[in-house]
Formats: structure tokens, sequence, C-alpha cells
């Protein structure tokens, strides 16, 4: 007979029941602690104290108005082009920049419109300075730039819809008035280099014109060259006259006697004619004028004078056609500012985010709770 003992299978050992050790009522108490009570004011917080937020949008974009020719100009053809991306860009920068949080702070107030003593995390402190409000304007007025189209679109937060719409208003009527001033910009940079350039040849004209009045006015001359011209013709016409005179002479010598009254007649017309000659070669050499100066050289200085008075026409022609060109190029540097997503006025609050807060505290708490058990099971493993 065998050995039953030897058959009975060894009795089974049972673990005794886990009993919570200290660390783990530690580990239990730093959550509560470093979780959940923080993650509770701050439910608390959001949904008892934060003021609801209520949002305004704006949405535009710059255009530029370019005409065409002359003739398209006549029948009022115009061509809309896309904006300008480095306007966009500057007005994308001036909303979010400090200039316009003072013409709004001027316009609308903002410390009355943001200013919360029973909000400390979402309203505007009362003694805010310039820097604490710009960084405050920059978490309320949000823009967004589609470079792509060159669509501008700002968000404005307030305690108010109808504080978010006039703020967002204002922001339209301000960004307006700095398209304008842009445009107003441009067309006087298009113009001044041909302004500048008609002026002086006005200028050069009005010179060249008083210099051969005076010469005319000095000399009693209008034009030297016609004045001797005539002169000339004069002396030409004398000659003839002169020699007919001469040849009556010679006849009468011939035929009649030499106390013939008709000879005496001739010689003191011949006489006569020889004196104006010589008068009026006199005045070709020494014309009558204060420095008795020769027509040679009164003619040079006429001629000089007509040339500059030409060239300061033709000048003042060529500036003039080139700043009608400028003004009509000024034409095409119309820029405004085209809405296309009026002020709206708010119905529901949409921030703060309450749940989306509560979740991205949460999930930081518990990270960072996570992260602590881990570092000191670690140090305690290495003991």
């Amino acid at each position: 007979m065998k050995d039953q003992s030897a058959t009975v299978p060894p009795t089974q050992r049972y673990a005794a029941p886990a009993r919570a050790r200290g660390r783990h009522r530690a580990m239990v108490l730093f959550f509560a602690l470093w979780v959940v009570l923080p993650l509770l004011a701050s439910a608390a917080y959001l949904y008892a104290i934060a003021a609801d937020q209520y949002a305004s949008r704006v949405g535009f974009s710059i255009r530029k108005e370019e005409s065409g020719s002359a003739i398209e100009l006549l029948g009022g053809i115009t061509e809309i082009s896309g904006s300008s991306s480095s306007d966009a860009n500057f007005l994308n920068k001036y909303i979010g920049g400090r200039e316009m949080m003072k013409v709004v702070d001027t316009t609308v107030g903002l410390k009355s419109v943001y200013v919360r003593p029973g909000d400390p995390v979402f309203g505007l402190s009362a003694d805010a300075s310039v820097e604490d409000m710009e960084a405050y304007w920059n978490r309320m007025v949000k823009v967004f730039y589609d470079t792509a189209d060159g669509l501008i679109e700002v968000q404005v937060k307030a305690f108010a819809p109808a504080d978010a719409q006039r703020i967002a208003q204002t922001i339209l009527d301000e960004s307006t008035r700095v398209v304008n001033g842009l445009t107003d910009v441009a067309r006087e940079d298009t113009i001044r280099y041909a302004r500048d350039e008609l002026d002086h040849a006005v200028e050069r004209l009005k010179v060249a014109r008083q210099a051969l009045t005076a010469f005319r006015n000095r000399t009693q001359i209008v034009d030297p060259s016609a004045d001797l011209a005539g002169r000339m013709g004069l002396l030409n016409q004398l000659q003839t006259e002169l020699a007919t005179a001469l040849i009556d002479l010679d006849l009468l010598q011939a035929n009649t006697g030499a106390q013939d009254p008709r000879i005496v007649q001739t010689r003191q017309r011949i006489e006569v004619i020889e004196e104006r000659i010589r008068s009026e070669r006199d005045k070709v050499s020494n014309p009558g004028n204060e420095d008795g100066v020769a027509y040679s050289k009164l003619i040079d200085e006429f001629e000089s004078l007509r040339v500059d008075l030409e060239f300061a026409e033709k000048s003042y022609v060529t500036s003039l056609a080139a700043y009608d060109v400028a003004l009509a190029q000024a034409q095409k540097q119309t820029r405004y500012l085209a809405p296309y997503i009026a002020p709206t006025l708010a119905e529901t609050a949409e921030y703060p985010q309450r749940a989306m807060l509560l979740t991205l505290i949460g999930g930081f708490l518990v990270l960072t709770w996570g992260i602590g058990v881990l570092v000191f099971y670690s140090v305690r493993d290495r003991r």
C-alpha cells in the first residue's frame, strides 16, 4: 500500500491583501492638491467670475484702380487691379501697432471698455501703462492676413457687443484714412519731379523773355536783322536815285549851257542824295543806341537772346507735356479700401472658450503631476 501523503498536492499559498502605503497616499494627496484643486479653482473662475466676451469681425482689401489711355479716359473705361501686397502688409502691421491703438483709444476709450476690476485675468488694469495696453490690444484684436488674395480680416473682442462693433468700425475708418494717405503720397511722389521741372522751365522762359524785352528797350530795335535789311534797302534805293541823278546831270551838261537852272537843281539833288547816303551808312556802321554798338554786335546779341528764348519755349512745352503725363499717371495711383465684411454685431458670447481652457489647464496639470511622480520614483530607486 502506497503512502497517501506522497500523492497529496502541496498547499497553495496566497499573497496577503495589498495595503496602501504612505507613499501612495502622498501621491493621491499630491494629485488632489496639484491637479484637482487648481482645476476646480480655474473652473470656478471661468464660470463664475470671468465675463463673457463678444467678437466683432470686419474684412477688407486694398484695391487699385488703374485708368487707361486718354481715349479710354474719355470713354470712362477703367480697370480694377488686384491689391498691393506691400500696402496690405503695411496695413496688417499698422492695425496691430501702437498708432492704431492710440487712435482707437482716443475715439472709443479703451480703458472704459476693457477695465474690469473683478476680472484681473481677462480685464485690463486701470493703471495699465502704454506697453501694457499695447500687449492687451494684441490679445483682444487679432489680424488675419491672406497673403495669396491680399484679404485682411480683423477680429475684435470686447465685453459688450456694441463696444466690439464700435472698435471694429473705428479700425475700418482709420484704415480707410491711412489708405487714402498712401494714395496722396503716391500721387505727390509721381508729380513732384515733373512739377519741379515745369516750374524751372517757366522761370527760364520768363528770364529769356525779360532779357529780350530789355534788349529792345535799350536799343529801340525790335529785330536788328529786319532793321538792317530795311536800312540796306533804303541805301540801295538812294544809290539808284544817285545814279539816275548823275546821268541826268551828264545829259544836261552835254545838251545845255552851264547856266541852265536844271543843272543847278540836279547838282543840289545829287548833294542831298549823297548826304543821305552818308547818313544812312553812318547809321548802319554805328546804330543810334546809347552804347554806340555796331549792328554786327547787336545782331549777334539778338540772335543769342532769340536762341535762348526758343530753347526756353521748347523746354517749357516739353515740361508741360511731361507734367500732363505725370498727372495722368498719378490718377492711376488710386487706392481704396474695399470692405467685404462690414463690422458685425455679435449676439452670442464666443469667449472665453471655457471648455477648451479647462481642457488645456487640466492636461497641463496632469502632465506636470506625472512628471513629478516619475522624478520622485526615479530618485527613490537610486537610493
